[in-house]
């Protein structure tokens, strides 16, 4: 999720109860930051707009850098390596963790899985994942930004993306991080993180691992977070009743570290778990399963056996 452009424990905050939808008749919010400013002109927004095409094409074609530099076997394990990192970022950070608070973690790894996130070059942590509890909220109807139902393929996978209606914080519905200076600063300068993982790439690995790690390493990666969003609302079996279009999708499963399971996850959107059977694999999960291990985060959430028990299809 990108479009063009906010010491201690944080064990205290809860995390929600499943996210509910929202009257589809209520009024829409102001598109206004934290700090209260009005939306920009609208010659700015198309200028942004424009400018945010111009880098996310730009960024496609330097994926295609991969043909132009010498092959090694380790730029391909280089590839893998910085897409699972950084998807960990993405599915347990931004989505899993600051979206819905599926499980408790300390206030530097909180930080470190923003950055993380950050690195995927997919805007901050409270930007992507007010967006997502939006999408909760609307998903499949007028207000949902990303809906394959509402709008067509190309405007949940990509198009959305590209727009300017997109560009503001949705603080309104990510207060539980306000409070946090640090999470503001990764906001304001969220393409740090990315910038100097290229810049890593380019001085230790030279060309061939900046082409393989970093340049097709982040298009393969919006590629995959961008599935969720369009083929997992068309595309799949549904095991839950929900009262939208979210489907379980095995490929996208594989390729976004668990997050194909779609439909589990609309039908109890607070667990750290979304493979609900014990043949989903839900790589992000077994991580979080380690790291609860040792003590890094705690209270991963689980769906609970009534959510369990509810009318399948």
């Amino acid at each position: 999720m990108i479009t063009n452009r906010g010491g201690g424990s944080v064990a205290e905050l809860d995390p929600p109860a499943p996210a509910l939808r929202r009257d589809p008749a209520a009024p829409a919010r102001a598109a206004a930051d934290d700090s209260g400013e009005h939306p920009r002109p609208k010659v700015l927004r198309t200028a942004a707009s424009a400018l945010t095409a111009v880098a996310f094409l730009g960024l496609h074609l330097s994926a295609l850098s991969v043909f132009f530099v010498e092959f090694h076997w380790w730029a391909v394990a280089l590839f893998v390596g910085i897409y699972v990192a950084r998807g960990f970022g993405i599915t347990a950070g931004y989505h899993r963790y600051f979206a819905h608070r599926a499980f408790k973690t300390s206030r530097w790894f909180q930080f470190v899985l923003g950055c993380l996130g950050a690195s995927a070059l997919q805007r901050g942590p409270v930007w992507w994942a007010g967006h997502h509890r939006t999408h909760h909220k609307h998903s499949d109807d007028a207000e949902d930004p990303h809906s394959p139902v509402v709008g067509t393929v190309w405007w949940s996978h990509v198009g959305w993306v590209l727009s300017n209606r997109f560009n503001a914080t949705e603080w309104d519905l990510m207060k539980d991080f306000k409070k946090y200076p640090e999470l503001k600063y990764l906001e304001k300068f969220d393409l740090v993180p990315g910038v100097l993982l290229g810049l890593a790439c380019l001085a230790l690995t030279g060309w061939t691992g900046f082409a393989w790690g970093f340049c097709l390493g982040t298009v393969a990666l919006y590629h995959g977070t961008f599935l969720v969003n369009s083929l997992c609302h068309l595309v799949g079996t549904r095991r839950f009743s929900t009262d939208d279009h979210s489907r379980n999708n095995w490929f996208v499963a594989i390729v976004t570290l668990g997050e194909g399971w779609h439909n589990n996850h609309h039908h109890y959107p607070s667990s750290a778990r979304q493979g609900f059977k014990w043949w989903e694999y839900d790589f992000s999960y077994y991580c979080l399963k380690v790291l609860s291990w040792v003590g890094i985060v705690w209270d991963l959430r689980e769906p609970t056996p009534r959510a369990l028990a509810a009318k399948t299809l």
